[in-house]
């Protein structure tokens, strides 16, 4: 009963306004758990110079639960045993995930592969011989279930055990022409949302989605791309996470090559087969390989008085800055800047960007 008291308290949370990722993990390390944290939010918001926060009604959370039983899925919150481990390393990496299928199969190496959803026939044949070979060797390949490379490396790795991450609810199929595939993904592998149940695949739920499949990975192999795709999107976050990059080289004449072309010039592996793949992500010597660390966020004990909220704001403004640099220029403890700016994004104030910046709304 306290498990599962325990459990709608952290997906309260989750669904309560303004608690992304990195807010999540703030609250969590500074509260101890989630129902102390829900308690605390009325109180940090005003604070933040904001009206009391709002919380998530725990009617619809606990219809969220059961809808997403009744759908043969289950959640996977951030401190279960069986979250991914590499996911789990990311700053904002997401708080819950909702699966269906065979989580085990995030314990093998694993390799996102994406690409463009108007891919070429032969961009096609080769990802999913990618995929095949890779799925041989052991490995599992990750993508996100789109049009073009995404559906060549899922039939690809079918066989083996593929993973598939939507931008959608658990319920929804998109494209809809993949309704049979994503089926299959879910029977014969897994398949990940982020979103709850009944979401639509927004615009701004992709970017989402594909930090989830840079995040699953050790490497990301790009098969045709054009410049400023979501593709690439997910290299970049790849290349920030400190995984590898890898791309499928193509005609300097064809607009899908160029981003792909673009990559191997900045530094990514260029990939001509499987062997090119699996040695970018053998096993690193456990001798060299750190313990993780624990913990993230404002530690508890560090209250910053009026003074030193009013000096933290002053160094905001509309213009992004690094978390770091508040910490240098304010000359405060690190927990204490991040109470600060925790206090003001509850209250509706603060917005955080990529890179670990944030900036006044």
């Amino acid at each position: 009963m306290a498990e599962e008291a325990a459990r709608l308290a952290r997906l309260r949370l989750i669904r309560s306004p303004r608690i992304g990722p990195v807010t999540y993990r703030q609250l969590i390390a500074r509260f101890g758990d989630a129902q102390a944290a829900l308690d605390a939010l009325p109180a940090l918001a005003l604070r933040g110079g904001g009206q009391a926060a709002t919380l998530a009604d725990p009617a619809s959370v606990r219809r969220e639960l059961a809808v997403v039983e009744r759908l043969g899925a289950r959640h996977v919150f951030l401190d279960d045993p069986d979250y991914p481990a590499l996911l789990a390393e990311l700053e904002n990496a997401p708080p819950a995930l909702i699966v269906r299928g065979d989580i085990g199969l995030l314990a093998r190496p694993c390799v996102a592969m994406v690409g463009a959803r108007n891919a070429s026939a032969a961009a096609c044949r080769f990802a999913r011989q990618l995929a095949q070979g890779l799925g041989d060797a052991g490995a599992t390949v990750v993508s996100g279930l789109a049009r073009g490379i995404d559906t060549a490396a899922h039939h690809g790795s079918l066989a083996s055990g593929t993973v598939g991450v939507i931008a959608s609810g658990i319920d929804i199929t998109f494209p809809p022409e993949n309704a049979e595939l994503q089926e299959r993904v879910a029977q014969q592998g897994l398949l990940i949302a982020e979103q709850p149940p009944g979401a639509e695949p927004l615009a701004r739920h992709f970017p989402s989605r594909n930090r989830i499949i840079a995040g699953l990975a050790q490497g990301t192999v790009v098969v045709e791309a054009a410049p400023r795709s979501g593709s690439l999107i997910t290299a970049r976050i790849a290349a920030e996470a400190g995984r590898e990059v890898m791309a499928v080289p193509g005609s300097p004449l064809d607009p899908r090559a160029q981003g792909c072309n673009q990559l191997i010039r900045e530094g990514a592996i260029l990939v001509q087969g499987v062997d090119d793949i699996l040695e970018m992500i053998r096993p690193i010597d456990a001798r060299a390989v750190r313990s993780p660390v624990s913990g993230f966020g404002a530690e508890p004990g560090a209250e910053p008085d009026a003074a030193e909220r009013k000096r933290v704001e002053g160094l905001l403004g509309p213009v992004p800055v690094p978390v770091d640099e508040l910490i240098r220029q304010s000359a405060l403890p690190g927990a204490a800047v991040q109470l600060v700016l925790l206090e003001l994004e509850l209250a509706g104030r603060l917005e955080r960007h990529a890179g670990g910046r944030v900036s006044l709304l």
